[in-house]
């Protein structure tokens, strides 16, 4: 029987760290060093391996991810595991999972503790994410399920999955929707399939986003008594101080403090202004409460009105809009589909 061929690309973070001199972890692990450490991967696949970068994923950039998905949709491969830090690994899976119209599985991981622990996740988690790439159910839905992470033997859709803990093992999960899939002996036991409408939609109005130029996108959560300087910086720089775009991580059901509500009505006119669930997800409301700082005046007010993303993905797909030169009728659009 013909093993898949799995390509393992290697972006760096704590997966591929070791201990310097004085014990203290630096990036310095290759793709061929994280095979060498998972011998079993012999067996369930033909490997390739190559090192795209040595770095923390905290300092990676939109331009990095977009080279990233050229290079995965230029290699011949019957499944692509990506390896990284976890700092980002929700948005680059994302962003990942927006570029990339490929129907072979392709998988983010990486690892919450370094080689120097006792037990470090990165040799399991590498070895799971090969096991999924190879499993019959997961390539014959590869297009159904998108671009997926693996952590810790469960499976996640790149839309859904989240960093919910900054340290813990079980860093990983899905909130809204729970796993995709579980890995249990060496089975990957199926448990539902995402919704895709929402990406397919998106990949539909993006094009060619990947040949556009970065287009820098602020991201501001929103907490009590919030009195709105950045939004007044913002608004009284004549280059927005070179942000492009606007996230807000908003209150509740999509609500704003009400003395700023003028503010974020006037940024909304000058730059497209997404309104996101502070939350960490859930659709927000539309239609239910009244007064300036609420969703129906907000929405009037022309705020793009971010659905279930999370701020961190929402900031995400509106610098893929920017970059795609979509004006603001049709990133609402897209944003539209993800509830």
């Amino acid at each position: 029987m013909t093993r898949p061929r799995i390509a393992i690309l290697a972006m760096g973070g704590t997966i591929a760290t070791r201990p310097d001199a004085s014990g203290v972890m630096q990036m310095g692990l290759g793709a061929d060093d994280l095979v060498a450490a998972v011998p079993a991967l012999a067996a369930l696949a033909e490997i390739s391996a190559e090192t795209v970068s040595r770095v923390g994923s905290h300092s990676l950039s939109f331009d990095q991810i977009h080279a990233l998905a050229a290079r995965i949709g230029a290699l011949d491969a019957d499944g692509v595991i990506v390896t990284q830090g976890t700092d980002t690994l929700e948005e680059t899976a994302f962003l990942l999972d927006l570029l990339l119209d490929r129907d072979i599985p392709v998988i983010v991981t990486a690892a919450m503790r370094n080689p120097a622990l006792t037990s470090p996740d990165g040799p399991g988690n590498l070895l799971a994410a090969v096991r999924v790439a190879c499993d019959p159910w997961v390539r014959a839905h590869a297009a159904a399920l998108g671009v997926m992470a693996v952590m810790l033997d469960e499976v996640y859709a790149a839309s859904d999955v989240l960093k919910a803990h900054p340290t813990r093992l079980n860093a990983f999960a899905a909130p809204q929707t729970g796993p995709l899939a579980a890995l249990v002996e060496d089975r990957v036991v199926p448990l539902s399939l995402p919704v895709r409408e929402p990406m397919t939609r998106a990949r539909a109005r993006l094009g060619a986003a990947g040949r556009g130029k970065a287009q820098p996108v602020a991201l501001l959560w929103l907490g009590l008594d919030e009195p709105g300087h950045l939004l007044e910086a913002l608004i009284g720089q004549a280059d927005r101080l070179g942000y492009r775009g606007v996230v807000l991580g908003a209150m509740g059901g999509g609500h704003v403090p009400e003395r700023i509500a003028p503010l974020v009505t006037r940024l909304a006119g000058l730059l497209p202004t997404v309104v996101s669930p502070r939350a960490g997800g859930g659709p927000l409301l539309r239609q239910t409460y009244g007064g300036p700082a609420a969703e129906i005046a907000l929405r009037a007010a022309g705020l793009i009105w971010g659905g279930r993303l999370h701020p961190l993905k929402a900031r995400v797909l509106l610098e893929t809009c920017l970059r795609a030169g979509l004006g603001r009728d049709a990133m609402a659009e897209v944003f539209d589909a993800f509830g």
